[in-house]
């Protein structure tokens, strides 16, 4: 199936390594022009090169904190003309509500929640004075399977859903798609610390953090492939009628329900 994306240009934050890398690569084959965005810049340089080298299309690398607005203004001011905005930058911690102090709630969100909004709120601006574009947030199963020891990215999470939602439900009037989508369990460095920080609370011992893992369908966790392909089709125009909605990936895990 063709796309239709050669020749779009794409914004990816969190864009080094992990999900946003996948969607890089996955895109770059599509023909589109790749902008990533990280905290450093040697990963960015390691992506952009392989990137490059695999695919052949132009990245461009833009290493910024947007846990700080000031960035995330020159971000967008530096990628104005993008055509597709894909959110992905943020490491909210695990940890319950007494583990997580107020500083550490607050730089989290500082980066993905105020991140995401702040990144959109400019580049939706562009975006609706073209009457096209693109947003396509990476969220996050937390927000809608609530989890007490993830609760700083539970709640953050179901905040980014209610945003998608309340942005993209209307902005097809503005010519401008915002839609979302949820991963589970990801093969990623970040879920590798996330379940290395749950198994030193409820195992005992933060080695043991791959018997997480027992139990998901597969009996693995998702790829970063399988996101990437799945947002790589929701950014382009075969799904030019979908806005407004979150897309979750997770093998099916939560729709796994039990009575007792």
């Amino acid at each position: 199936m063709d796309l239709q994306l050669g020749g779009q240009k794409v914004l990816i934050t969190g864009g080094s390594r992990g999900i946003g890398r996948a969607i890089a690569s996955s895109m770059a084959r599509e023909g589109c022009e790749i902008h990533l965005s990280s905290r450093t810049e040697a990963d960015l340089q390691r992506a952009q090169a392989e990137i490059t080298d695999a695919t052949g299309s132009e990245v461009s690398i833009h290493a910024f904190d947007l846990s700080e607005s000031t960035n995330t203004s020159q971000l967008a001011e530096v990628c104005a003309d993008v055509d597709i905005l894909i959110n992905n930058a943020g490491a909210i911690p695990g940890g319950n509500l007494g583990d997580v102090d107020e500083s550490r709630w607050r730089l989290a969100w500082d980066l993905k929640v105020f991140g995401y909004i702040n990144l959109t709120r400019l580049i939706y601006a562009r975006m609706q004075e073209r009457h096209r574009g693109v947003i396509l947030n990476i969220i996050g199963l937390a927000g809608e399977r609530y989890d007490a020891n993830y609760i700083a990215g539970s709640t953050g999470n179901a905040g980014l859903m209610a945003f998608t939602r309340a942005l993209g439900g209307t902005s097809l009037d503005d010519g401008v798609r915002v839609l979302g989508i949820n991963p589970g369990l990801i093969a990623t460095d970040r879920m590798t610390t996330l379940l290395q920080t749950r198994a030193e609370k409820e195992l005992g011992d933060r080695s043991r953090w791959q018997e997480l893992l027992k139990g998901l369908p597969l009996d693995r966790a998702g790829k970063p492939e399988e996101v990437a392909d799945l947002a790589t089709f929701l950014s382009s125009p075969r799904a030019s009628y979908i806005s407004g909605v979150i897309y979750t990936l997770d093998g099916g895990v939560a729709a796994r329900t039990k009575v007792v």
